[in-house]
C-alpha cells in the first residue's frame, strides 16, 4: 500500500474497524476514508484528521459514494454480535449480504483494485464443532457446507461472491476467517458483546455489587479461541499485502473451556465467583479453535498474544468504562479484593 492511497473502511464506527483505522494512521496513510451507519457520536473510535461519513452500506447508492476514488476497500461492515445476538437475529444478520454485494458491485464500477473483506469461523459446519476436544478447524473444513444459520451462512455467500468478483473482474480479495476477536475499545454490554467482554463484565458487576455469583450460558465446558484485536489487526495488514486469495484463518489456536475463560478473569480481579449455569441460554457450538498451519506457511505468521495478556488488558479497559473515577466505586472494590 502506497502512503497516498485512498483507503476506505466501511464498518469503522465498529470495534475491528475502529482500530484497523487507528493502526492505518500509525502506519502514516494519509488518506483515510472511514464509513459506518451509527452516528458519529456512536463509534467505538473517531478520528478528525479521517474522512469520516454517516452511511448505510445496505444501499447500493451509499457504496458507491463510499468508494468514490478508492484504491482499497476494508469491509468489516455488518449487523452482528456475540452468540446472544446471531441466535436471535438470523434475518438481520442475513441482510447484511446487501452490504458486501453492493461494495463489490460498487468496486467493479469504479475500479479499486484491492478488495478486503471480514469473514467469520462461523462459516464453519456444525458437525465438524459437536465435541469440546475437537482439533483446530483448517480453512478447507468450510465444505460441505453447514454453518452458522443465518449470520454463517451470509459469510460463507460473501467468501463466494468475493472468489468470484476476482475470478470474473480481477479485483484482488483478501478474506479473513476471524476467530472471536476482543480487547479494550470493544462492545461489552447491550446484547452484542461476546464472551471475553461479557466475562469481565460480569465479574466486575459481582465485585461492585458484592453478588459473590457469576451467569455461565451453557455447562461451561464447551470450547473456543480467543484472538486479542493487536493480533487481529496486524494479521489483516500482513494479508492484504500478500498474495492469499484463498479465505484463511486469522485467530488463536489457544483454546479454552469457557469456564477456564471465567477463572482467568477471576484470578486478575483477584475473586472467586459461584457459578450458576444457565443450560437454556444461546451457547453456539460445543467446540471450535483456529487451525493455524496455513497462515504460518502463507504468512511466515499467526497471532501470539496469549489469553492472560489480552484479558489483562481487556479487563482493565472495561474496568476504566463501568467503574471510572469514582473513589468510594474503586474503595468498595479494593475491599472485595
Amino acid at each position: 500500500m502506497r502512503k497516498n492511497d485512498l483507503v476506505v473502511v466501511c464498518g469503522a464506527g465498529g470495534f475491528i474497524g475502529g482500530a484497523l483505522v487507528a493502526d492505518l494512521r500509525r502506519r502514516g496513510v494519509r488518506r483515510i476514508r472511514a464509513v459506518d451507519c451509527k452516528p458519529q457520536s456512536a463509534w467505538f473510535q473517531r478520528f478528525d484528521d479521517v474522512d469520516n461519513r454517516v452511511l448505510d452500506l445496505q444501499r447500493r447508492e451509499a457504496c458507491v459514494e463510499a468508494l468514490q476514488g478508492a484504491d482499497a476497500c476494508y469491509n468489516l461492515a455488518a449487523d452482528m454480535g456475540g452468540m446472544g445476538f446471531i441466535e436471535l437475529n438470523k434475518a438481520r444478520c442475513m441482510l447484511s449480504v446487501l452490504i458486501n454485494t453492493h461494495l463489490l458491485e460498487a468496486a467493479r464500477t469504479l475500479g479499486v483494485p484491492r478488495f478486503f473483506f471480514a469473514s467469520s469461523a462461523c462459516v464453519y459446519p456444525g458437525y465438524r464443532q459437536q465435541d469440546p476436544d475437537i482439533p483446530g478447524l483448517a480453512e478447507a473444513d468450510a465444505y460441505p457446507a453447514d454453518p452458522e444459520d443465518g449470520y454463517g451462512w451470509e459469510k460463507l455467500f460473501s467468501e463466494r461472491m468475493c472468489r468470484h468478483f476476482h475470478e470474473d473482474f480481477g479485483i484482488e480479495c483478501r478474506i479473513a476467517r476471524f476467530h472471536n476477536v476482543y480487547g479494550p475499545f470493544g462492545t461489552y454490554d447491550g446484547g452484542r458483546e461476546k464472551a471475553p467482554a461479557a466475562i469481565c463484565r460480569k465479574v466486575i458487576d459481582a465485585r461492585r455489587t458484592g453478588s459473590g455469583t457469576i451467569e455461565i450460558w451453557g455447562d461451561g465446558q464447551q470450547t473456543r479461541s480467543f484472538m486479542y484485536i493487536d493480533d487481529c489487526i496486524e494479521g489483516i495488514g500482513r494479508l492484504m499485502d500478500s498474495d492469499v486469495r484463498d479465505p484463511i484463518n486469522i485467530g488463536s489456536d489457544e483454546m479454552v473451556t469457557i469456564n477456564q475463560l471465567v477463572s482467568v478473569v477471576e484470578d486478575i480481579a483477584g475473586v472467586s465467583l459461584r457459578r450458576e449455569y444457565q443450560l437454556s441460554a444461546p451457547k453456539g457450538v460445543r467446540g471450535r479453535s483456529s487451525d493455524n498451519m496455513m497462515i504460518r506457511r502463507e504468512l511466515g505468521w499467526a497471532p501470539s498474544t496469549s489469553l492472560r495478556a489480552g484479558i489483562e488488558k481487556t479487563y482493565a479497559w472495561i474496568f476504566e468504562q463501568m467503574v471510572g473515577d469514582s473513589p468510594a466505586q474503586r474503595d468498595r472494590l479494593a475491599r472485595a479484593s
